[in-house]
C-alpha cells in the first residue's frame, strides 16, 4: 500500500494494535473500490469517548482513493497517507510487511486521503448509537458509506482498518477488470500497464514541461531511461525550441 504521511501529534501513546483489535466494521461498502478511477469512501465511525460512560463521538467523512495501480515488489517502497496520525502509519507499515500476495499485484496504497470531516456527541449506550447510525446509513443506499465501531484514539487506525477490508474484497474484481484490459501483458519485457503510464507521462510532459524531472525519474526508476533516451531528450529539445520561440 503507497500512502504521504502527514503527521499529526500524539498526544497519548497508544499502540496501533489497540485500535485494530477494539475495531468492528458493522456496515461494509456494497460496491468494491474502482478500478479505473477515484473512489470516495463514507465513513461513520462510533466510538466511546474515554472515562465519559454513555458520551458517543460520531464522526463522519470521508477518504479518497485513486485507481490501484499494478506494481513490482521492487517498486513497492512508500506508501502516502494524507491526514493520519503516527500510529495509522505504523500499522501500514506491518501491513506492507505482511501482505506480500496483494502487493507484488496491485498498489493498494494509492493516496489515500481523509477529508470532509466532521463530529459530534451524543448520550446514549454504544449499542443503540450504532445501531441508528448503520439504520440511517443503509436506508440511505450509499454503496460506497461503511459504519465502524471503533476507539476514539488512536481512532485513524480504525479507518486503515476498514480500508484494508474493502481492498481485500475489491482485489478479486479488480484484478479481473485489469485482466480483460491486458494490462498484465508485457511488451517488450515490459508490463502493458507501464508502458501505457510511460506514454501518458510523456504526453504529461510535453503539455507541461515543468513535469520532465518526473518523468525522468519514473523512467530510472523502472530501469527504463536508456531505453527511452532518445525520446526523452528529443521532448527535452522541443521544449526549449518552443521556449526559445517564445521569447523571440
Amino acid at each position: 500500500m503507497v500512502f504521504t504521511l502527514l503527521e499529526m501529534k500524539d498526544l497519548t501513546p497508544f499502540d496501533f494494535w489497540y485500535a485494530v483489535n477494539n475495531t468492528e466494521i458493522v456496515l461494509m461498502p456494497s460496491s468494491t473500490l474502482e478500478t479505473f478511477g477515484t473512489t470516495i469512501l463514507n465513513y461513520h465511525l462510533v466510538s466511546e469517548l474515554m472515562d465519559c460512560a454513555n458520551q458517543i463521538r460520531i464522526r463522519e467523512g470521508r477518504m479518497q482513493a485513486h485507481r490501484p495501480q499494478i506494481i513490482t515488489p521492487e517498486a513497492y517502497a512508500e506508501t502516502l497517507l494524507e491526514g493520519f496520525g503516527q500510529e495509522a502509519s505504523r500499522y501500514v507499515e506491518w501491513l506492507k510487511e505482511h501482505e506480500k500476495d496483494i502487493r507484488c499485484v496491485l498498489q493498494y496504497g494509492y493516496r489515500l486521503r481523509q477529508e470532509s470531516f466532521s463530529e459530534h456527541v451524543v448520550t446514549d449506550n454504544i449499542k443503540a448509537v450504532t445501531d441508528q447510525v448503520k439504520e440511517r446509513v443503509a436506508a440511505s443506499r450509499d454503496p460506497f458509506s461503511a459504519v465502524v465501531v471503533g476507539v476514539d484514539e488512536p481512532w485513524d487506525v480504525c479507518l486503515i482498518k476498514l480500508f484494508h477490508a474493502v481492498v481485500i474484497r475489491s482485489a478479486a474484481a479488480n484484478i479481473m477488470d485489469l485482466e480483460k484490459r491486458r494490462a498484465f501483458e508485457n511488451i517488450g519485457g515490459v508490463p502493458r500497464w507501464l508502458r501505457s503510464e510511460i506514454d501518458e507521462a510523456f504526453l504529461a510532459a510535453s503539455r507541461d514541461p515543468s513535469l520532465t524531472s518526473a518523468l525522468a525519474a519514473k523512467l530510472k526508476k523502472y530501469g527504463l531511461f536508456d531505453e527511452y533516451e532518445d525520446r526523452f531528450f528529443a521532448l527535452v529539445k522541443a521544449a526549449r525550441k518552443k521556449e526559445h520561440g517564445q521569447e523571440q
